[in-house]
């Protein structure tokens, strides 16, 4: 209960200091990640994801999906269940082949806050009726296609794919009815398959997103603020600058049975210099990621990675001049039964002390509208197929 007070707390005196055009760490809740297998390799996705979660990671990804239909669902806590973050996306590719649609829904959000401004009376007495449950809850909506890149001087050469992608992102937030937002930009994407390796970038926000905030006080909350020496505003806007994800991963076949997926990738903010971050050259900041991923007969895999490098001060040094490298270590596990693909992942925040655990849960489901309703597609009939259909039509 005391978390959520401190939580509404800072909620409200966020919304105060919001008048700022530019700020770090603008709309957070869209760099957390979505799917399980992605969060197990600590996000480092942007070469080599192929699934409905690329619409997230990096919508070039998209055109690799083979199947009718594919839905993805992701459940996960944070801050000891107190925040909660759920995903739904749903891919499916064109009727001419050429192209993927997607659509996916975001949401973090913090429920059943205790709103108390009303829990003492003029006359000093306390009301517990008073008290009613608001929610500061962040929603965002991607609308996703991806397509072949068709460039004739790689027409000839099978080792070489290109795909292309981009969102078009609709933002909107709320603190109960103290403040709603809304905002909207374009993501763009790029992926390359050349020989065994994979290449891959993102550009996240590439026209800069704008986030308009407007505020609704009643006059007894505008005399709590003015009291407290906030600033009463009705108007402010968040400003997205572009976000740069570039990487490059291979898959290793260990034998008959084993394949070794690894994947680097580096972030890059232009936001000015971050706290802690390892690399920071004003305006850029640079975040390092790496994963793996083992699978077996592709039906199970085990997952790892590690990211989110912080030089932070070393709580063991009672000078607070000696810092620390901390970093964020990912696990997990995943099955594929058929059609069905079951995701686990953890991680933590914290090495030392009280390590702060988030738990990520998600499933894939890939249906197909020929032969069995939830069959698994016939993948190399696909693309042989689709590669007779691409050479007839670069001849045309």
């Amino acid at each position: 209960m005391l978390k959520k007070y401190f939580l509404l707390f800072f909620a409200v005196s966020g919304i105060s200091f919001a008048q700022a055009q530019q700020r770090k760490y603008v709309n957070e809740f869209l760099n957390l990640g979505v799917g399980a297998r992605g969060m197990g390799m600590s996000g480092a996705q942007v070469a080599t994801v192929d699934d409905v979660t690329a619409a997230f990671w990096n919508p070039a990804g998209l055109n690799h999906i083979k199947t009718d239909f594919q839905l993805g669902l992701m459940h996960s806590e944070y801050f000891s269940s107190i925040a909660k973050y759920d995903y739904l996306g749903a891919a499916f590719p064109m009727k001419n082949k050429k192209g993927v649609l997607a659509v996916s829904l975001i949401r973090f959000a913090i429920d059943d806050i205790p709103y108390t401004l009303n829990l003492i009376q003029p006359d000093g007495t306390v009301d517990y009726s008073k008290i009613k449950a608001i929610s500061a809850s962040d929603y965002a909506g991607l609308i996703s296609y991806a397509q072949k890149l068709r460039l004739k001087k790689f027409a000839d050469r099978e080792d070489v794919d290109i795909s292309v992608g981009g969102n078009l992102k609709i933002i909107h937030r709320n603190i109960g009815s103290l403040a709603n937002a809304w905002g909207g930009g374009i993501d763009l994407g790029l992926q390359a398959k050349i020989g065994k390796w994979r290449w891959g970038a993102a550009f996240k926000d590439i026209t800069t997103t704008y986030t308009l905030w407007s505020f609704s006080f009643t006059d007894k909350e505008k005399q709590v603020l003015a009291q407290t020496g906030n600033e009463i505003v009705s108007k402010s806007t968040e400003v997205n600058t572009p976000r740069i994800i570039l990487g490059g991963g291979r898959n290793f076949k260990i034998d008959k049975k084993i394949n070794l997926l690894a994947e680097a990738n580096l972030d890059i903010t232009t936001d000015g210099k971050r706290y802690g971050n390892l690399i920071n050259a004003s305006p850029f900041s640079i975040d390092p990621r790496m994963g793996l991923e083992m699978g077996y007969n592709n039906v199970f895999f085990l997952r790892g990675g590690i990211g989110n490098f912080q030089r932070v001060l070393n709580d063991n040094d009672t000078t607070n001049t000696k810092k620390r490298t901390m970093f964020q270590p990912t696990f997990g596990v995943g099955i594929k039964m058929k059609s069905l693909m079951i995701d686990y992942s953890f991680s933590s925040l914290n090495l030392q002390g009280s390590p702060l655990y988030s738990h990520f849960i998600s499933l894939k489901l890939n249906i197909n509208k020929k032969g069995s309703t939830f069959g698994i597609a016939n993948t190399e009939v696909d693309e042989k197929a689709n590669k007779i259909n691409n050479q007839l039509n670069d001849q045309k």
